[in-house]
């Protein structure tokens, strides 16, 4: 406790925040969307919320304090999108049993080792490359809503930039709270009347057979590893640290799996939404941005607790704020990752196909570009090392 309060900062509390808010405002309508695909009433939907939260809260918080770096954990966009593609082919009871079979494997992946053997063989010039090409949508989208609403963008971008001038740790927290301000002017901004009620868990038996096992819990085990994994680890290292990836993977999975009968229908390590804690805006000492990792955490138990109430206010903010306070908050992990994945000249060709490639959106067997981007650069990689093996004969 002494060591989290001597190196407890305001930049680093709201940089976890931040990335809270980043994590669950683009996609909480679609998990409400995904359980009543399975048939869940109001009061299993609530229970959803709480699972997910507790989950998803304790284990971020947890493994940001035994680590010491900040480690954000979050919910599966890719996986609700391919529940609510394919969960009107199952019940309630199926799909939570899918969802508990998911997280054992998961853990089983982790604690084996067995996901840490095969990172080891992939250069890190490609893991940035595909990091830079998912990020960069958020950057880009950041100046195509400047077409419509370019008096609140413009006003947003100028105070990042004088507040990155002047007071640079700042900036973000700043910012966001300037663009709260400027929300009412420039949009329509209705705050919400909350009602403080607790979320109650709902236990919902799991039923196992062999449909749900092969059309849910598999390919969501897959575009997990693929989508939320993959770039979650990569993106911990790029900035320097050494992830604990067997333990990372393996609780989270046992997280998931232990939570699954109330709704947790998973638990990860955070991709895109994990940048803003890791950036030297939170802290320009790396072994002190482990704060934001634990207060991410608290944020999302939070929302556990107070589900219902918590995200309804959420997302009263426009899309619009959560677009721009979004690419705004990853702009130095965007151009991070950039010049890693493009510093060896050797390397640059894969780099460059991986960086388009995952950042097209494209999508096969529900699996997203960040994973078939690795996949292409690793290609063009061996065949241009095969082709520099030959060149000198």
């Amino acid at each position: 406790m002494r060591t989290f309060l001597r190196d407890f900062t305001l930049p680093a509390a709201f940089a976890g925040f931040v990335t809270f808010l980043i994590g669950i405002s683009v996609s909480s309508v679609l998990v409400i969307q995904a359980a009543q695909i399975l048939g869940a009433t109001t009061s299993q939907i609530t229970s959803w919320f709480w699972a997910l939260g507790i989950g998803i809260g304790a284990s971020g918080l947890f493994l940001s304090w035994k680590f010491k770096y900040p480690v954000a954990t979050s919910w599966s966009t890719a996986g609700l999108a391919l529940i609510i593609a394919t969960g009107s082919g199952y019940s309630l009871h199926e799909a939570i049993g899918a969802f508990l079979l998911c997280g054992v494997l998961t853990a089983l992946l982790g604690f084996l080792g067995i996901f840490e053997k095969v990172l080891a063989h992939i250069p890190q010039s490609l893991t940035s490359a595909m990091l830079a090409g998912v990020l960069l949508k958020f950057g880009i989208a950041l100046f195509a809503n400047m077409q419509n609403d370019w008096q609140f963008i413009i006003s947003l971008l100028a105070i990042y930039v004088m507040s990155k001038r002047i007071w640079p740790r700042y900036c973000i927290v700043i910012t966001v709270v300037v663009g709260v301000i400027l929300c009412p002017l420039f949009m329509t901004f209705h705050p919400p009347v909350l009602h403080w009620d607790l979320a109650k868990p709902e236990w919902i038996t799991p039923h196992f057979t062999g449909s749900a096992i092969l059309g849910l819990a598999l390919p969501l085990f897959v575009i997990n590893v693929a989508s939320q994994y993959l770039p979650g680890i990569a993106m911990i290292k790029s900035y320097g640290y050494t992830p604990h990836v067997n333990q990372l993977i393996g609780w989270t999975g046992a997280t998931q799996a232990i939570l699954a009968p109330f709704g947790c229908y998973t638990v990860n390590i955070a991709a895109i939404s994990a940048a803003v804690s890791l950036d030297d805006q939170v802290h320009p000492d790396p072994s002190k941005r482990y704060i934001a990792g634990i207060s991410c955490g608290f944020f999302y138990i939070l929302m556990g607790v107070f589900a219902a109430t918590l995200t309804s206010l959420l997302m009263s903010f426009p899309s619009l704020f959560i677009i721009a306070l979004a690419g705004i908050a990853l702009f130095g992990t965007i151009s991070h990752n950039i010049a890693l994945a493009f510093h060896d000249v050797n390397d640059r060709e894969a780099a460059l196909l991986t960086f388009l490639c995952s950042a097209s959106g494209i999508q096969f067997f529900g699996i997203g570009s960040a994973f078939w981007g690795l996949i292409v650069g690793i290609i063009v990689m061996i065949v241009f090392k095969l082709k520099l093996k030959k060149s000198p004969s």
